[in-house]
């Protein structure tokens, strides 16, 4: 049982510094899109035979590079945004309730009282640890009462997600126990490890933010998994349409990645925006979805 777990651990670990390479190799995709790069010279790029970086992109994606980058594409995401308008438009409309679906979560926000929010998290027990995913390694804080904050790292030892979290919960208790955020971290990033059952598994968000922000990161969770939309149609959700560059302001501050799901939202041409963690991951996170979703529905593209 021991090695069995080890052994886990280990691919984990290895996934996860294989992303760097990974994340190298999506950009040189997106630089050179038009040229549409050979085998031979995206492996050249990240230093590996044709061979070995077929096989760890594969292994990353469960599709080739080549299939990989139809989804890298302007065209890709202007075609995305058009396709998405009506489903987007629904799950908008439908009401910003706080909640929504990721993998088999089902998601829902709790937001910290004014008073909670001058107070820095006092007396709040906050843990804390760093955990290998498909997307490089990630920072997860929670408490009992909800997840406070996911960060991506560019590395195991990138201290930026313990930086962070003590700077907004100043005053709170912070305990370093990654076995108590493992759960999150598999939850999110291995489903198939975390699922108990065939009943979707609750996740809370805890989150700190003006009541401006929490309305933008409400919206943001009724987004459909594999779907984008743009800064302009959160506006006109959240009933501000003239706010496009505070609302693209407020989505830069989440500090919930992937959970609250700001990677979904591109500007109107379908050009990436901005993304706090990087628009490579952004444009992997993105790909990866769509990617995905084309496993439930075939896409046309993917052949």
């Amino acid at each position: 049982m021991i090695a069995e777990f080890q052994l886990i651990e280990n691919n984990r670990l290895s996934r996860a510094k294989n992303y760097q390479r990974v994340e190298k190799a999506i950009a040189y995709l997106k630089a050179n899109v038009s040229a549409q790069p050979s085998l031979e010279e995206v492996a050249a790029h990240v230093h590996l035979s044709e061979y070995h970086f077929q096989k760890m992109f594969k292994e990353w994606a469960g599709v080739t590079p080549k299939q990989f980058s139809k989804h890298l594409t302007l065209e890709s995401a202007k075609q995305h945004l058009a396709d998405n308008k009506s489903l987007i438009d629904t799950a908008l409309d439908v009401g910003l309730s706080g909640s929504g679906r990721l993998h088999d979560l089902f998601i829902t926000m709790e937001a910290v009282t004014p008073g909670q929010y001058a107070q820095l998290g006092e007396g709040l027990e906050i843990y804390y640890g760093v955990h290998p995913t498909a997307f490089g390694f990630v920072f997860v804080a929670q408490t009992e009462r909800g997840i406070c904050q996911l960060t991506f790292l560019e590395d195991e030892q990138d201290g930026t997600g313990l930086l962070q979290l003590e700077s907004n919960w100043a005053k709170a208790r912070l305990i370093h126990d990654e076995p108590k955020t493992r759960f999150t971290a598999d939850a999110l990033f291995e489903p198939s490890t975390a699922a108990q059952g065939t009943s979707p598994i609750q996740m809370v968000l805890l989150a700190k933010g003006t009541n401006f922000q929490i309305q933008v990161w409400k919206a943001l969770l009724n987004l459909p998994y594999g779907a984008v939309t743009s800064y302009q149609r959160i506006a006109d959700a959240i009933g501000k349409p003239k706010a496009v560059r505070a609302v693209a302001s407020a989505i830069g501050a989440n500090p919930l990645a992937y959970l609250i799901p700001c990677h979904r939202v591109l500007r109107g041409t379908g050009e990436l925006g901005g993304y706090r963690w990087g628009l490579d991951r952004k444009s992997a996170l993105l790909a990866w979805e769509v990617k995905e979703s084309c496993v439930i529905e075939p896409c046309a593209d993917m052949d």
